[in-house]
C-alpha cells in the first residue's frame, strides 16, 4: 500500500474543500447488492427505472473500472443557516436545492481532484461519481469511514449531521484504508415517526411511491390527491426526516457560497412561482437542480400544495 500517496490524496481533498474524505477497498458488494435486489422486486424504487439497470455494476466497480482497486469517497457539507417558513400563500423546497446544483458543483471540484491525484502518480486510472451511473454513492461513503446509512437511509456523519452530498473516485491503485463506523442511531425512530405519508416501511427501507421527495422531483404525471394532503408546503423535495434527526444538531453552516439560497427559493410564493413562463422558468433555475422536475411538474407540485392549503383533510 501506498502510504505517502494516501497521505497526499487526504491532503488535497481538504485543500480542495471537501468536508470529509474517506478511503475503502474495492470488493464486491454482494450483502448490499442483495438489499437493493430486495428493494427493486417490491417495487419500491417506482419509476425509476435506472436503479435496476446495470446491476453487475453497481454491485462490483470493477466492473466500471477495470483493475480498480480503492474508492476514494468525499462529502461537502451544505447546510446553511436559513430556516423554511410555512405560510397559505408560500411553499417549501429542499434545502439541498435551495443553491446551484450540487453535481455541477462536485463534478467540476472532483474532477479537479483526480487530475491532482494524477500528477501525483501519472498513468493512474479513476473515474469520477456525483450520485450519477451505477454507483452506490451511500454504500461506499458508509464503507470509507464518512458515516453510516441512517433510518431514513440518508448517510449521517459525526460532524456535519445528514446535511452532505457524496461524491466518489474509482482508482486503480490500492492506499491505505479506512474502517467503517458503528451505526448510532440507536432506538431512535425520530425520522420513521416524523415522515407524513409512512415512506420509511421500516428502519432503513424507503418506499419511494410514498415519499415526498419523490413525487414532487421524480415523479411524472398526477399525484395522489391522498398522499398530497400530506405534503405540508413542500413544492420541491422535502427535509422533514432529516429536520427531525438528532443528529442534525451537529449541522455547521458550510462555506460553499454555491450552496446558498437564491432569493427566490427561501419561500417561493406559490401564485407566483405558479405563473412562470418557460422562459422565466428556465432563467430562474439556471444551473440549479430545480430544472429535473420540469416547469411543468414544479407548477403540478405548486397546485397539490395550493389545492391542499385550501381544502386541508
Amino acid at each position: 500500500m501506498n502510504e505517502e500517496l494516501t497521505r497526499r490524496i487526504r491532503a488535497k481533498a481538504i485543500e480542495l474543500g471537501f468536508s470529509k474524505v474517506g478511503i475503502a477497498r474495492v470488493s464486491s458488494l454482494n450483502e448490499e447488492g442483495n438489499h437493493l435486489l430486495e428493494w427493486l422486486h417490491r417495487g419500491y424504487q417506482a419509476s425509476m427505472e435506472w436503479m435496476q439497470n446495470n446491476a453487475e455494476k453497481r454491485v462490483d466497480v470493477r466492473k466500471v473500472l477495470p483493475n480498480a482497486r480503492s474508492v476514494v469517497s468525499v462529502a461537502l457539507n451544505y447546510y446553511t443557516e436559513y430556516q423554511h417558513s410555512e405560510t397559505q400563500e408560500t411553499g417549501k423546497i429542499s434545502r439541498y436545492a435551495w443553491g446551484d446544483d450540487y453535481h455541477v458543483v462536485l463534478a467540476d471540484r472532483l474532477e479537479k481532484f483526480l487530475s491532482e491525484i494524477r500528477s501525483m502518480q501519472p498513468g493512474l486510472g479513476g473515474k469520477v461519481y456525483v450520485d450519477t451511473g451505477p454507483m452506490m454513492d451511500k454504500v461506499w461513503a458508509a464503507r470509507a469511514g464518512l458515516g453510516w446509512q441512517g433510518k431514513h437511509t440518508n448517510l449521517i456523519t459525526k460532524e456535519f449531521g445528514s446535511w452532505v452530498f457524496l461524491g466518489e473516485i474509482i482508482l486503480d491503485v490500492e492506499l491505505e484504508f479506512d474502517e467503517p463506523i458503528s451505526d448510532a442511531c440507536g432506538t431512535c425512530t425520530a425520522c420513521i415517526d416524523a415522515c407524513p405519508t409512512h415512506a420509511i416501511v421500516e428502519p432503513y427501507v424507503l418506499d419511494s411511491t410514498r415519499c415526498i421527495s419523490y413525487l414532487t422531483i421524480e415523479h411524472r404525471g398526477p399525484i395522489m390527491a391522498d398522499l398530497a394532503k400530506s405534503f405540508h408546503g413542500w413544492i420541491y423535495g422535502c427535509d422533514i426526516c432529516q429536520d427531525v434527526c438528532p443528529w442534525n444538531r451537529f449541522q455547521q453552516p458550510t462555506p460553499e457560497q454555491a450552496f446558498r439560497p437564491r432569493p427566490w427559493n427561501e419561500a417561493p410564493n406559490l401564485k407566483e412561482v405558479e405563473s412562470l413562463t418557460k422562459e422565466e422558468f428556465d432563467q430562474r433555475f439556471r444551473r440549479s437542480p430545480i430544472k429535473r422536475t420540469k416547469r411543468e411538474g414544479l407548477i403540478r407540485n405548486v397546485k397539490a400544495v395550493s389545492e391542499n392549503s385550501m381544502n386541508p383533510s
